[in-house]
């Protein structure tokens, strides 16, 4: 598909890098990508993703925008205050880069519903915070063969894996197998703001790597930064032959 002036010039720092170049960037234009959670992951990851020329983003979230997101979801502003998050990143997102297409669904992913809303994407970005969610994303991700991009915030740390990237590779249950007695999140723990930006836009790199091919996702690997240190590492993760999901 050739692009038009306009793409030429809107991507063009896309089509100098030999890894992407056109090919890569026909295939983002062509690409469907579902984020599930539009808040501090799901929101700087849409707009990257969005800014790239991702073609359709379909966002799911039933939150509304409160005072508290702001310090760290960047993506909303102070009117924005009891507004549908959904409503407001697709706006945002379209109006960033009109190539989007946006699908804004103002619900809860549920067992019941998520092979209908996911269904069709060519990758799945887990950025919720409650390991239920986790889990019902994961689930449906491996039964439709979709990989999964799922990232974490606590405090000052940041988690970011691909998984379900092929029919051998480990899926987010083979990494946790069940949810903890107490469960950790952001309301309950705080969060540095910037650990946000960084794990968004790190869950849309992964996104662009696998859709146009640049590169190795991390697909059977977590990486894992610890923001007080300014250190990371990449924790290697094996499939689990006991995962239920996988099975």
């Amino acid at each position: 598909m050739a692009l038009t002036p306009s793409q030429i010039s809107r991507y063009a720092r896309h089509l100098t890098l030999r890894e992407i170049g056109g090919p890569g960037q026909n295939a983002l234009l062509s690409a469907s990508v579902a984020i599930v959670g539009a808040g501090g992951l799901g929101g700087p990851a849409g707009l990257y993703l969005a800014a790239a020329g991702v073609g359709r983003v379909t966002i799911i979230d039933d939150d509304v925008v409160e005072a508290s997101n702001l310090q760290r979801q960047v993506q909303f502003i102070h009117t924005d205050i009891g507004m549908g998050k959904a409503k407001i990143l697709g706006d945002t997102l379209e109006d960033l880069n009109p190539d989007c297409r946006v699908t804004r669904k103002s619900l809860r992913l549920t067992s019941e519903n998520s092979h209908a809303l996911l269904r069709g994407h060519d990758v799945i970005f887990d950025g919720t915070d409650s390991f239920k969610a986790r889990f019902t994303t994961n689930d449906a991700s491996r039964t439709l063969g979709i990989p999964l991009v799922s990232g974490a915030l606590g405090r000052f740390d940041l988690q970011l894996g691909v998984f379900n990237v092929r029919e051998t590779s480990p899926c987010y249950r083979c990494f946790v197998h069940d949810a903890p007695d107490i469960e950790q999140n952001c309301e309950t723990h705080g969060v540095l703001g910037a650990m946000a930006g960084m794990g968004g836009s790190m869950m849309a790199m992964e996104a662009i790597k696998h859709i146009t091919g640049a590169g190795d996702v991390l697909d059977g690997r977590l990486y894992v930064f610890d923001a007080l240190r300014s250190e990371g590492r990449t924790i290697r993760i094996a499939r689990d032959p006991n995962c239920a999901t996988c099975q």
